[in-house]
C-alpha cells in the first residue's frame, strides 16, 4: 500500500473516532428523550394504567417539611377566619349593599374556596401518612382549583370597572352597576371560569402519565404535563390560548382602568381629593400585584427558567399567603369595612344567630 493509501486510512479512522467521541447534538437529545418517553408508555401499557399520584409535598426534607405545614395550616385558618367575617360583616350591614361590597363578599368566597381544594387535602395526607391521590380525584381537584384561580382572575377586573366607574364616571356610577348588571358580571366570571377549567380538564384526562411521583402538594397542571409521556403540544397551547383569557386579559383590563383612574384623578386640583380617590383603589392594587405577580412568574414564563423550588414559593405566595391577607388589606384601608367587623364582634352575632 503507497503513503496516500496509508494516509487515507489513517484519516477515515481518525474521523470515525472524532464522531464517536463528539457528544450528542440537541437533535438526537431529543430523539432519545421521545424514544425513552415511548418506551414508558408502551412498558406502562403493557402492565398497569397509573391509578393514583404520590404528592411529594412542600419538600422532601421531613423537618422542613413538617414546619412548612404548620405554617400552611396557620395560614390556610387565618385566611378562612379571615374572608368569612369579611362576607359576614359585608351581609349584616346595609350600608355596605354596594356593588364595591358585594364584589369583595364574591372574592372572599372565591379564596375561601380557592385554598380549600389543596390546602385540607395536604394536611390529611400529612396526618394519615398516605401521601397519595387518585388519578380521578387528581383531576377534579385539578378542575376546582383551575375555575377558582381563574374565577379569581376575571373578578378582580371586574372589581378595577367598578373603581372606574365610581372615580371617572359618578353621576352615571349607580345607573350603570346596578344589581342586576353586578349579577350578571359575577354569573360572566363563573362561567367564563368554568368553561376554561372543563377544557384543561378534558384534555388532561386524555395523557397517559409514565411516573407517578408529583413535585409539589397538589396536582398542579404543569406538574402533570411534565409527567406525561403523550404529545402534550395542544394541551400547552391551550394553556397559553386560555391561560390569555383567564389571566392576561383580566390583567391588561386592570392595568387599562387604572390608567384611566390615574389620569382622572391627576385632573383633581386638590391633593385630598387625590388622597381620597387613590385610597379607594390603592387596597385593589396590593391583592393584583400580589396575585398577578406570582401567577405570571410560574405560567408565563419560558420552561427553562422555571426550578421546583422557585415555582413552588411563587405557587405558596399566591395558594396560600394572598388568600390570607386580602381580608386585611381591605380592612385595613377601609374606614367602613373596619366599622362593619368592629360592630360584628362586638355586638355578638354569632351567639344571637345560635
Amino acid at each position: 500500500m503507497g503513503k496516500e493509501g496509508i494516509f487515507l486510512l489513517h484519516s477515515h479512522k481518525t474521523h470515525s473516532r472524532q464522531q464517536q467521541c463528539q457528544p450528542p447534538g440537541p437533535h438526537h437529545l431529543r430523539a432519545e428523550k421521545s424514544w425513552d418517553l415511548m418506551q414508558n408508555c408502551l412498558d406502562m401499557a403493557n402492565q398497569t394504567q397509573v391509578s393514583e399520584f404520590i404528592l411529594l409535598g412542600l419538600s422532601e426534607q421531613p423537618r422542613q417539611q413538617q414546619a412548612l405545614l404548620g405554617l400552611a395550616c396557620s395560614l390556610y385558618l387565618i385566611g378562612c377566619l379571615g374572608n368569612l367575617l369579611t362576607i359576614l360583616a359585608i351581609v349584616s350591614d346595609p350600608r355596605l349593599h354596594s356593588p364595591m361590597y358585594f364584589f369583595l363578599s364574591n372574592l372572599s368566597l372565591l379564596d375561601v374556596c380557592f385554598t380549600s381544594t389543596t390546602i385540607p387535602k395536604m394536611l390529611l395526607n400529612h396526618l394519615w401518612g398516605l401521601p397519595t391521590i387518585s388519578s380521578s380525584a387528581c383531576l377534579v381537584q385539578m378542575y376546582f382549583f383551575i375555575a377558582f384561580g381563574a374565577a379569581d382572575s376575571i373578578l378582580l377586573s371586574a372589581m378595577a370597572y367598578d373603581r372606574y366607574l365610581a372615580i371617572c364616571r359618578p353621576l352615571h356610577y349607580m345607573t350603570i352597576m346596578s344589581m342586576l348588571r353586578c349579577a350578571s358580571l359575577v354569573a360572566v366570571t363563573w362561567g367564563v371560569a368554568s368553561f376554561i377549567s372543563l377544557a384543561h380538564t378534558i384534555l388532561m384526562a386524555r395523557l397517559s402519565f409514565y411516573a407517578s411521583r408529583i413535585p409539589h402538594f397538589f396536582c398542579d397542571i404543569n406538574a402533570l404535563i411534565k409527567l406525561s409521556c403523550s404529545d402534550t403540544q395542544v394541551n400547552e397551547m391551550l394553556m397559553l390560548v386560555l391561560g390569555g383569557s383567564g389571566v392576561l386579559v383580566p390583567f391588561v383590563c386592570i392595568m387599562a382602568s387604572y390608567t384611566l383612574i390615574a389620569v382622572a384623578v391627576w385632573k383633581v386640583p386638590s391633593a385630598r381629593g387625590k388622597w381620597k380617590a387613590f385610597s379607594t383603589c390603592g387596597s385593589h392594587l396590593c391583592v393584583v400585584s400580589l396575585f398577578y405577580g406570582t401567577i405570571i412568574g410560574v405560567y408565563f414564563n419560558p420552561a427553562s427558567t422555571h426550578t421546583t423550588y422557585r415555582d413552588m414559593a411563587a405557587t405558596v405566595m399566591y395558594t396560600m399567603v394572598t388568600p390570607m391577607l386580602n381580608p386585611f388589606i381591605y380592612s385595613l384601608r377601609n374606614r367602613d369595612l373596619r366599622s362593619a367587623l368592629g360592630r360584628l364582634l362586638s355586638q355578638n352575632h354569632f351567639a344571637k344567630a345560635l
